[in-house]
């Protein structure tokens, strides 16, 4: 399914998602005890541009399962408004100034504004998996949520660790991306009333995606058009983050390169920046960039296999949607 097809089959999708999302809010904005301020902020934050994978991915899944109510979506949101919530406090950690090219909440509203938002979305959001999606469904995504807050305490540790493994960055990225987004796809079933097994492949597909996805994320960073994602190229090597293609790179370099690329990691800020277009050139060279996109083809090729066991119901025309986007995954340029 070519990238423009797909993006014209889940309009009707994300323009629901949107939809719904608006009117909890409105809902929220008539209770004496939500001020409007709050609104303010979580409309900012919700509506600046967000792909809805995350609450696609959870309607996809209740489809693929033979459930197509319409209170899918309102389950579906609550994935979205967690999202959010984690963007919001990541920007406030980061000090982020942007998001999405756009001016981060914490800029416009200010820090505390921005983190009580993220707090609100976080309690919205369990809220509407409870009540709508039931208890299996909070247990699930508050399992997942967990592990978020554990993958982000990983990579905190993480920092001054230059021999990371690849062990190490799985850990984390597990907890913080991979973790979530199979969950995600469980609720889908749940809600459905899918068997284990069919649940279970779920979970396989939504996880893989997301390993996937942070490792595009990775190599948008080195690689990308800021014009496109919004971000300083190479800002994770800047900030002297160990992502998966500078792993790579320190396992296959020679001695001098790999020398060069420690002593950057080490110092300052300021010279990593200086020494960016050099750095890049010795990951090209030791395959960093290549083994990312190897291994995330390989992981969708893994969570797209997954979903066989769903072929029995019959519904081509989902199962065609998830491998479509499972592939805009890898192939995304923001």
């Amino acid at each position: 399914m070519e990238k423009v097809d797909l993006l014209a089959r889940l309009k009707p999708e994300i323009d629901l998602v949107d939809e719904t999302m608006r009117a909890d809010l409105q809902s929220l904005a008539g209770r004496e005890l939500i001020p409007s301020s709050l609104v303010e902020v979580l409309e900012h934050a919700l509506f600046s541009g967000g792909k809805r994978i995350r609450p696609l991915l959870c309607i996809l899944a209740a489809a693929l399962c033979g459930n197509n109510s319409k209170v899918v979506y309102r389950l579906a949101i609550a994935f979205e408004y967690l999202h959010v919530a984690t963007l919001l406090h990541d920007d406030v950690i980061d000090h982020a100034d942007t998001r999405r090219g756009r001016p981060a909440a914490n800029t416009v509203f200010g820090l505390a504004p921005a983190i009580l938002a993220g707090d609100f979305l976080h309690a919205r959001s369990m809220f509407l998996v409870g009540t709508i999606g039931g208890k299996r469904c909070l247990e699930l995504i508050c399992s997942a949520t967990e592990a978020m807050a554990a993958g982000e305490f990983f990579q905190l540790a993480n920092v001054q660790k230059f021999n990371q493994s690849e062990k190490d960055y799985f850990t984390v990225i597990n907890g913080k991306t991979a973790l979530f987004i199979g969950a995600v796809c469980e609720t889908g079933g749940i809600f459905a009333g899918a068997g284990n097994k069919e649940i279970e492949a779920l979970k396989t597909y939504g996880a893989n995606l997301g390993r996937a996805f942070q490792i595009q994320d990775d190599l948008l960073d080195y690689q990308g058009d800021p014009a496109k994602t919004g971000k300083t190229v190479g800002n994770d090597f800047c900030e002297g983050k160990m992502t998966l293609p500078l792993i790579h790179a320190l396992k296959a370099a020679d001695k001098t390169e790999r020398y060069f690329l420690l002593d950057l990691l080490k110092g300052r800020k300021s010279e990593r920046s200086v020494k960016l277009e050099e750095a890049k050139d010795i990951i090209a060279k030791n395959g960093g960039f290549e083994y990312g996109r190897q291994l995330a083809e390989k992981l969708i090729g893994t969570g797209i296999a997954a979903l066989d066991i769903l072929r029995a119901r019959h519904n081509e025309q989902i199962l065609a949607t998830l491998t479509g986007l499972a592939r805009y995954v890898i192939q995304r340029d923001k």
